[in-house]
Order: structure tokens, then sequence, then C-alpha cells
């Protein structure tokens, strides 16, 4: 039973890329059309993963997981002797990056994740803030900086057309994403 489960989970995240890839437009990409692809029955997602978005979600980790393999310099830099806070930048930078690359999942995901996700769920941003705050902030203020940090790029990434037409910075430009990375967490961090 448990390995008919995993084959179904993994028919399901297959087929969920599969059609990520080939979309135009996210909302093509219904738990119907998913099941359909993967062979299985429509109330397996919501067995499996909770819901659509749920899935869509693990579908992407898994591309964040893989970006960490693909760009292993990344690794490097959050190990080097950077401060806290040149680590935090260089994270939000490289995410943002990410999901701009990958902005179909951006748009099918970011309501999802910023009504659901734990505040201050973001370890990689949560140790990063409190190491640079060295306890002058509380766990929950330090989480509740990582949360507004992290939600802010969400969306400035689903929004990042508006942003360049409107405020005349283009986050599809690495110099100016990481500038705009700079300054949010300037403001955010202050000292």
């Amino acid at each position: 039973m448990k390995r008919d489960l995993e084959k179904t989970r993994a028919a399901l995240i297959e087929a969920a890329e599969k059609l990520m890839s080939a979309c135009d437009d996210p909302d093509e990409v219904t738990a119907r059309a998913i099941t359909r692809e993967a062979g299985v029955n429509l109330a397996m997602i919501n067995y499996c993963f909770g819901s659509r978005e749920e899935l869509l979600f693990e579908v992407f980790s898994e591309i964040h997981r893989n970006a960490l393999v693909i760009y292993p310099g990344f690794v490097d830099i959050l190990n080097s002797s950077l401060p806290p806070k040149g680590k935090l930048v260089e994270a939000h930078f490289h995410t943002m990056k990410l999901m701009l690359d990958n902005f179909k999942y951006c748009k099918a995901l970011t309501k999802y994740i910023l009504i659901t996700r734990k505040i201050g769920g973001d370890r990689m941003s949560l140790q990063f803030i409190q190491q640079h705050f060295g306890g002058r902030k509380t766990e929950g203020e330090c989480r509740l900086i990582a949360f507004e940090l992290s939600g802010l790029h969400e969306l400035a990434v689903l929004r990042y057309e508006e942003i360049k037409t409107l405020c005349g910075i283009d986050l599809m430009n690495d110099d100016e994403l990481r500038e705009y990375v700079c300054g949010n967490i300037e403001r955010m961090l202050g000292d």
C-alpha cells in the first residue's frame, strides 16, 4: 500500500512538472489536468498532498533543491565568511532570480504561500537575521522580519512587470535585482 502511494505521489509530481513546463498560463494546470496526465483518481491530489497548490509547491521546492546543485557557488557563498546580512542578500537575490526564471510557479503559488506559510518559516533567512541581530531582537521579532522580507520579495516577483513600468526597476536585470534586494534588507535590518 505504501509503495503504491509513493508511486502515485511520484506520478502526480511528474505530471504537474510536465504540465507546468508546457503551459502558457498556470491556471490551465488544474487538479483534473494533473490527475488525467498522471492516470490517477482526482481525489489522490488531496490525499497525497492536501491540495493542488501543495503539489505545485512540492514541484517548485524540488526545482529549488536542484538549483543548489546547478549553482554550487551559492552554497559556497552561504558557507563563506560574509557577514549574516551579506548572506541574507545572496539568499534572497538567488531565490528571487530562481522565482523569476520559473515565473509560472510563482504566479500559481504566491497567494498560497503568503496565506498558508508559517510566519518566519524561512529558516535560512531567519538564521541570518538572528545572527545579524545577535540577541538584540527576540526570535519572534526575527521571524516577523523574515516573513515580511520574504513576502515582499514574493510579491515583487509576482508584480515585476508593473515594478519595471511604474518604478523603473527591472528585476530581470541582475544588477537592479541585487540593488533592490540590498535596499529592502537595509530598510528591514537597519544598522
